[in-house]
């Protein structure tokens, strides 16, 4: 870990590490899981599946006017409360199994304290590191993330293996233990909180932005709200219901591209600061529209029985999902382009916010639109169309300036 602690690094900054690193841990127990959850424990059709989306991804939308509401609070106590709201949200669902419509409150619930935490968790990260190799440091805080995303993923593959987690079960005790975790990240937030208490770095005071200036940096987040929910919701749906794969196969799956993206993350921010912010745009929209056409080809086989489940079919799609995460990995690179863009360095943490309240309002339509889709007409087609939008990342990428 010495590589991620630096010697230079200051005392706040490893707490916060630490921070990052508990909460990566703590959605390893839950949140990479779901969609096994919502199958095993409720048995969801796939319309089903895209409707859950809203409860989940609106609290995305609201998190702008959350976060302004809560104005008057500095950062880190507003990512106190968030994750207050997470823990809360998990815990009833790691309690009991409620009627679906109650269990769609308390999946809100989580929702509203992980999508508040968000824009919080990069904009205190920005405020924390210096004007040198922030992409570094951007790649090394994505790539604490991604390890601890993947030791959650070893533990949640070994609970599940042995029996003793279990979503048909009427208690999910991996999702206690996700809401323990969180319940120790805020007694961390709080400890930072008091050392930082006249940091003059560490703001409050959320307020409203949205300049021209940041046209690109909105279209970009736009266009992730489209393809986010090809990746959290019909990649994975994909091999769950297409290839009737349980969640140990998908923990496998998480745990390798998490071991691949603890090396590949703090990669991309060192080629932000050696290769410059246009050269990964570009790299990020080529990797969007060669992945889900590939999805589009592979799921449609899988449909009409021209490819087989099992084999090398199987393993392609495999390949396809860990490539898949390691390209919504690159979002760090749409960060780091704000920083640069940024006309005053209060705008990063409001502009965060709406971004991500636009890529949840596009998620909420997308999920909804693909849910019929599928149903209606073949997994393909959604694929087929998050790969032919791509092509405006690509357009942005050209029209950047550095």
């Amino acid at each position: 870990m010495k590589k991620f602690f630096l010697p230079n690094t200051s005392k706040e900054l490893k707490i916060y590490f630490v921070i990052i690193a508990l909460t990566a841990l703590a959605l390893g127990f839950s949140n990479d899981v779901m969609s096994n959850y919502f199958k095993d424990a409720y048995n969801i059709t796939t319309f089903q599946r895209g409707f859950i989306e809203f409860p989940r991804e609106t609290p995305g939308f609201l998190c702008i006017f959350i976060l302004a509401a809560l104005g008057f609070l500095k950062d880190i106590r507003i990512a106190i409360i968030s994750q207050l709201f997470g823990a809360i949200g998990i815990a009833a669902l790691g309690l009991f199994t409620p009627p679906f419509a109650i269990m769609l409150v308390f999946l809100f619930i989580n929702s509203v304290g992980m999508h508040m935490f968000m824009p919080l968790q990069d904009g205190i990260g920005i405020s924390l590191i210096d004007t040198k190799n922030v992409g570094k440091r951007m790649g090394q805080f994505k790539g604490i993330t991604t390890a601890f995303q993947m030791i959650g993923a070893v533990l949640v593959l070994i609970g599940f293996r042995s029996g003793f987690f279990s979503f048909s079960k009427p208690v999910k005790s991996n999702f206690l233990i996700s809401a323990f975790i969180l319940g120790i990240v805020v007694l961390l937030l709080l400890i930072l909180d008091k050392f930082l208490h006249d940091h003059s770095k560490i703001k409050g005071k959320q307020k409203f932005v949205f300049r021209k200036e940041y046209k690109y940096y909105y279209i970009l987040v736009i266009m992730f709200g489209v393809q986010k929910q090809m990746m959290i919701v019909y990649g994975p749906w994909v091999l769950i219901d297409l290839l009737s794969k349980k969640v140990d196969t998908i923990a496998v799956l998480s745990i390798l591209g998490s071991l691949v993206g603890v090396f590949f993350i703090p990669a991309v921010g060192r080629w932000l600061d050696r290769f410059g912010i246009k050269k990964l745009l570009y790299a990020d929209a080529l990797s969007f529209i060669v992945v889900y056409t590939l999805y589009g080809l592979l799921s449609m086989g899988y449909a009409n029985g021209t490819l087989a489940k099992v084999g090398i079919p199987a393993f392609l799609a495999y390949g396809l999902y860990i490539i898949d995460r390691m390209s919504t990995q690159l979002g760090l690179v749409r960060t780091v382009y704000l920083r640069s863009i940024a006309v005053e360095d209060s705008d990063i943490t409001p502009t965060l916010s709406l971004g991500i309240s636009m890529d949840h309002l596009v998620s909420i339509i997308s999920a909804y639109i693909g849910g019929i889709v599928w149903s209606a007409w073949g997994p393909q087609f959604i694929f087929f169309l998050a790969a032919s939008l791509s092509f405006i990342n690509l357009y942005i990428a050209i029209k950047v300036t550095e």
